[in-house]
């Protein structure tokens, strides 16, 4: 009977009962005529869940997603295809895909009968204001009666993740990228980290460019000889971001860890356009041993998109990794909230002499953490340490917060 009754639509359920009822009348008062009315009744409901219980089609369902990976805010369109592999037409039904709530509302569609080995199309559309990786399916599908009076309802198996990245904002530049500006620059150059090009002479092979030649040494040997100019070392850049809990404030999009994300994402992307080789110290790159690999825009903001929060049990492994790729040199920028002043003092560190070091301290307080620490205090230690730090809060900007800590001097008051 449980069974049964979920089968029945409350039409069917109605139906049914008001059924029994017009029988037993019937039966009681002698009506024949309500008697067989009722019968009907009872007859169509039952008639109609046997139906749609033993109707059996068999369909296949493809999903693709363009793109397949978005910003937020972007916009994704998905293709639902369903491909009828049964030997019967497949009757109307009512498909609902199931989306995280992030997605939108789930949207619903009424397919037509497909007959065999048919496709049918129907196109949705998704969009998220929170980075992640987010399941789409699987379809849930209600199959009812014309009547109305029975339903069943399947889940299709099958589902396709939907990758939304982090914002990423363009940040300005007060140089141009072929302008040398030493270890202490603000913008990355391809120059090495210490000296000039290097520049070698060698034999002149056939399809050199005849620009090249190099006539004193070719004076002096006698034979033709070209300059061969050595690609220099790529200057190396470290983007640290802050995972502690405690060091955040703040929940959803307008916490201040989606504001570090979204940092580290465009100041990622815009030292890696002007030709760093660029190092993503997070949580994640940590954990899966990338944090010493030199990384793509893309490849940085695939890890960004699954960033989230850890434990401060994770906080010397960062820290450690951070130190290791620093002491090697090259351009630092933290991403730090304020919490901890051992924890500050051990970024200082970082930084080695002759090397420039940018922080952006979040001021968790104004992205609604209570009990935070000053962040003030913690800017001053930075500054003291020899590194460009400002304050971040809820209001401000990162391009506009970029654009103050690049044209800062070490020591400045904000």
């Amino acid at each position: 009977m449980g069974r049964l009754r979920s089968v029945l639509t409350t039409r069917g359920r109605a139906f049914l009962g008001s059924g029994v009822v017009l029988a037993l009348a019937g039966v009681i008062f002698g009506f024949r005529d309500l008697t067989r009315f009722g019968v009907l009744l009872i007859a169509l409901p039952l008639i109609s869940a046997v139906l749609v219980r033993t109707r059996k089609t068999r369909m296949h369902i493809e999903r693709q997603t363009h793109p397949e990976r978005i910003s937020v805010g972007q916009d994704a369109h998905v293709t639902l295809s369903f491909e009828n592999v049964s030997g019967t037409t497949t009757p109307i039904f009512l498909a609902e895909e199931r989306l995280d709530y992030v997605l939108g509302d789930r949207p619903r569609f009424v397919v037509g009968r497909i007959p065999p080995g048919r496709v049918r199309a129907i196109d949705y559309v998704v969009r998220s204001h929170l980075r992640g990786r987010y399941r789409l399916g699987p379809l849930g599908v209600q199959v009812q009666d014309p009547f109305g009076l029975a339903n069943r309802n399947a889940v299709l198996e099958g589902s396709s993740d939907l990758v939304v990245l982090p914002a990423v904002q363009p940040l300005a530049s007060s140089r141009q990228r072929s302008s040398g500006v030493g270890s202490e620059g603000e913008l990355a150059h391809l120059i090495a980290l210490h000296g000039e090009d290097d520049v070698t002479i060698r034999e002149y092979r056939d399809g050199d460019d005849l620009r090249r030649i190099h006539w004193p040494a070719t004076a002096r040997t006698g034979d033709l000889m070209v300059r061969q100019e050595d690609r220099p070392a790529q200057r190396r850049a470290v983007v640290l971001l802050d995972p502690r809990p405690a060091a955040h404030g703040g929940v959803g999009a307008g916490s201040s860890f989606e504001w570090a994300v979204t940092a580290a994402a465009s100041v990622g992307a815009h030292l890696y356009e002007y030709g760093y080789a660029v190092h993503l110290v997070c949580a994640e790159t940590v954990e899966s041993s990338r944090a010493v690999e030199t990384m793509t825009t893309d490849e940085m903001l695939d890890v960004l998109a699954v960033a989230s929060m850890r434990d401060e049990s994770g906080e010397d492994e960062i820290l450690r990794a951070g130190q290791a790729l620093a002491a090697a040199g090259g351009f630092l920028v933290a991403i730090v909230g304020a919490s901890g002043r051992d924890v500050t003092s051990r970024v200082a560190s970082l930084r080695q002499p002759g090397t420039t070091g940018l922080a952006l301290v979040l001021d968790a307080a104004s992205f609604g953490a209570s009990h935070a620490e000053p962040a003030q205090d913690h800017v001053d230690a930075l500054r003291l340490a020899g590194w460009r730090a400002v304050r971040v809060t809820s209001e401000d900007d990162v391009a506009r917060t970029w654009s103050l800590l690049t044209a800062a001097a070490v020591g400045s008051s904000r």
